[in-house]
Order: C-alpha cells, then structure tokens, then sequence
C-alpha cells in the first residue's frame, strides 16, 4: 500500500501545520505589556525617552479598554484590534530601543550612574526585550491570535517540537502566549534557536534582531558594568 501524501495548509490533517484553538485569551499578553510598563517605570530618568509618564500613559489608553472589549482573540475579529495590539507592542518596543541607546550612550560618553545601578538597569531592560520579543512573537505567528483559530490558517513561522513530535502531546496542539515567551527567553539567553526554529524569513529576522539587542545588552552593557565596578 503507497504511503498517503499529508496535506498541508489545514492544522486538522497535518500536525507540522500547527494546530487549532477555538478562541485564545488576551489576559497573558497583557500582564506582559502591563510588567514592561513597569520596568520602564522603574528605569532612572537618564535611561527614559522623554517624561517617564508618556509611554505609560500611551500604553493605558490603548490596552485598558482593548483588554475589556475583547478579552479573546478569535477568527473574524475587527481589524482594528489587531492593529492597535500591534501598535501596542511597538510603542513599548520603541520605548525599550530607546533605553539601549540611551544606556550605551552613558557608558561611552560618562555618566553619573554608577556601575551597580547600571547592571540593574541593564537587566531591565533585557528582561523588557523577552517579554517584547514574545508578544511579537504571539502576535504575528501564523497572522495573529485571531488566525490560529481557523484549521486552514496560514504556514507557521516557527517550529514547535510538539508540532515535529506530535505523539508526544494532546490533539490539535496550538502554541500559547507561555510558548512564545519562553521561544524569546531562550533566544536571549542562547543567542540562537533551541527547541523551537524559525521557519519563515519574518521569524528569522525577528530573532535576528531580538538575539543583537540581547548581545549588545549583556555582552557589551553588563561587560562594560562590571568593568566600572572594579
């Protein structure tokens, strides 16, 4: 008996293809915009673009009423929500960029911090990229939230071990919010891929990018830190 062909493009016929959820609550991703809000917050006045309370104040006018609006993503949702949980996640990205700059501007050119506050800032900060990379991460694979939830959704970005092992999980596996973020923290940590693999050229380049803000954050910043403390 010739072996069947399996059929791409439905999650219900081929597990490579990523499962599917029935809605996906929007709760953990906004505890995660709502914790690098916090540490933004919490950075020193030399490290924050502008007033402290601007980014903030952005952010709350956006995700306070979209979190009680729609407290699921789903298939056929307005477009709208999806545009203003993108432009969330980029203004706390801009935000945190923003940091870098300015972190490693101060250690180039001198600064009245002293390298104990620059450690711990530095690991705020790195602490926001995680949580910034796994909500982009969640947001754009494969097209949002919203499109996980239909069988015939588009190739995914990344590669999930349960989606190369199904035996090894429940039916109709679909990743949530916990897996990217933990697809983030590894990538910061590791510099590359670990369990999970990029599989499109918008996946590689986000963790392209997300691994150099991670490098320049430890490597360079937390180096040049430990440097002043001696």
């Amino acid at each position: 008996m010739s072996e069947q062909p399996l059929v791409t493009g439905t999650g219900s016929l081929d597990p490579a293809w990523g499962g599917t959820t029935r809605t996906e609550p929007r709760w953990p991703a906004s505890l995660a915009v709502v914790a690098t809000l916090l540490l933004y917050v919490s950075l020193p006045n030399a490290l924050t673009v502008g007033p402290t309370w601007v980014m903030p104040a952005l952010v709350a006018m956006l995700v306070v009423p979209l979190s009680f609006a729609a407290p699921h993503r789903y298939h056929g949702e307005p477009e709208w929500q999806g545009y203003v949980a993108i432009a969330l996640i980029a203004i706390v990205n801009l935000g945190n960029v923003g940091s870098i700059v300015l972190l490693v501007h101060a250690l180039l050119h001198g600064s009245s911090l002293t390298g104990q506050v620059l450690l711990v800032e530095s690991l705020k900060i790195w602490l926001t990229n995680v949580l910034i990379f796994g909500l982009w991460y969640w947001e754009l694979d494969p097209g949002g939230p919203d499109e996980r939830t239909i069988p015939d959704h588009r190739e995914p970005d990344f590669l999930f071990p349960q989606m190369s092992t199904p035996g090894c999980t429940k039916s109709y596996w679909s990743p949530g919010f916990i897996d990217y973020l933990y697809l983030a923290l590894t990538n910061a940590t590791a510099f590359s891929p670990t369990d999970t693999l990029p599989l499109t050229p918008m996946a590689k380049s986000l963790m392209g990018i997300q691994s150099l803000a991670s490098l320049l954050t430890v490597a360079l910043i937390a180096s040049r830190a430990v440097n002043i403390l001696h």
